[in-house]
């Protein structure tokens, strides 16, 4: 096998590895979350990344997002997240921009969709963009001391049950190590549902990372 993937063995068989390198994911979101997402995602062997986001690299960034470097401020997310693609592992094969005009076509071939986004707006137009269009969404989201990921099959609508109608984020703030144990529980449950193995979906884990708990809620 390619010995770039030899340490993925035995955690991961041959043949699960062959078979993540024929996915398709996309990522919606290159900051603190987004950012380890792409990382993990192309050096686990994701054949074909898609990395969607509209914000530059500012200042603030800087405490927390994986991609981002004062000589980058001012440069595109998308663009920074795929030239780092392309350092880590070239052989994946990386698209950086989402329009109104290409959504569908992005979403359709896709095999799972990856939350990176920090607001609800957007991730509800997106659980209902991968609602429509059949595919999974693997939930990530990150508060100061606190993450929460989940993987949300069609039929769970678990977006809306987490974040009904009026609701709103308080108090927002992001520490450096919080989106990286978000994003490896985000990436974790993608390996597993596209290597077909045993997932929970509908199921919220939640990480308290000031107390050091964890809780692990049915949601659907």
């Amino acid at each position: 096998m390619d010995p770039r993937y030899v340490r993925n063995v035995p955690a991961l068989s041959e043949a699960e590895c062959e078979l993540l390198r024929r996915k398709r994911v996309l990522v919606v979101g290159c900051g603190g979350l987004g950012g380890h997402l792409i990382d993990m995602l192309a050096r686990i062997g994701i054949g074909s990344l898609r990395v969607v986001d509209g914000d530059a690299f500012e200042p603030s960034n800087l405490n927390r997002q994986l991609l981002s470097e004062v000589s980058l401020l001012g440069v595109g997310k998308a663009q920074t997240a795929a030239e780092r693609v392309r350092r880590v592992n070239p052989d994946v094969a990386v698209g950086e921009f989402l329009t109104e005009e290409n959504a569908a076509a992005l979403l359709t071939d896709c095999d799972a969709v990856l939350d990176g986004l920090d607001n609800i707006q957007s991730r509800q137009i997106l659980a209902n963009a991968c609602e429509r269009a059949g595919i999974p969404l693997i939930y990530g989201a990150v508060n100061g001391w606190v993450a929460q990921a989940a993987i949300s099959c069609p039929g769970d609508h678990l977006i809306d049950l987490l974040y009904p109608d009026g609701a709103a984020l308080k108090n927002k703030s992001v520490l450096s190590f919080t989106p990286a144990l978000c994003a490896s529980m985000q990436v974790s449950l993608c390996v597993k549902f596209l290597t077909d193995r045993p997932v929970r979906t509908g199921t919220l884990y939640f990480f308290d990372l000031l107390n050091q708990e964890f809780e692990v809620i049915p949601m659907t």
